[in-house]
């Protein structure tokens, strides 16, 4: 059963999130009350370089879990191919549901009843779409070679913009940053998605360690 709000203060937990997870992981600890609960979070420009999520959550692990009782990872698999829950598994830990954000904010299933028709789409979140210069475009190099737009965008039919807040400035940026890119634009307010129940769970009833899987056991 849940604990009741004397023992959950008593807990020191632990949220290791993305950077690009900042404001909405604190947004749901503020709405939910939950002040026991503690955010880290990773540099957001590893969004750009998924092959180091997995030494860099383990380093930020190795660094705080005697500090604390319980630690969430705030990370889906978010294109590490696997590698993120191999360390999980030797960790004991448990992240966020869902290959990516874009999964999770929309709901793992209604993500994956729509992949045919985005099977073609860029995504932005509102996260995305405030530093979609800092990350995409210099993040890439299109701010100096234009000219790769093709080879990073060319495939690509549509921006879809799953939205966490109805933000009308957010909603204009997004729709510039699909036409600075050439493709159709398309509007999603998604909201907090499943963040919400994964963060307040872990809160307030402790997830028991992850259970390695059957080939490692």
């Amino acid at each position: 059963m849940p604990e009741d709000a004397t023992t959950r203060a008593t807990r020191r937990q632990l949220i290791l999130a993305c950077g690009a997870l900042a404001r909405e992981v604190n947004a749901v600890i503020a709405a939910n009350h939950l002040h026991h609960v503690t955010v880290q979070c990773l540099p957001a420009g590893l969004h750009n370089r998924p092959k180091e999520i997995p030494a860099a959550v383990r380093a930020a692990v190795a660094e705080h879990r005697d500090e604390y009782d319980d630690i969430l990872v705030g990370y889906a698999d978010c294109g590490t191919g696997g590698e993120l829950d191999r360390v999980l598994d030797e960790l004991r830990l448990h992240r966020l549901p869902g290959a990516h954000c874009y999964a999770f904010f929309s709901g793992v299933a209604e993500f994956g009843r729509r992949a045919d028709e985005d099977m073609r789409a860029f995504f932005l979140t509102d996260f995305l779409v405030r530093q979609f210069e800092t990350l995409v475009i210099e993040g890439l190099g299109l701010d100096r070679h234009p000219e790769l737009r093709d080879a990073y965008f060319g495939h690509y039919e549509k921006v879809v913009y799953l939205a966490q807040t109805d933000d009308p400035r957010l909603k204009r940026e997004a729709e510039a940053a699909a036409k600075r890119l050439g493709l159709g634009y398309e509007h999603r307010l998604v909201g907090l998605g499943e963040l919400v129940p994964a963060i307040v769970e872990f809160a307030e009833e402790p997830l028991r360690p992850r259970e390695k899987r059957m080939s490692e056991r």
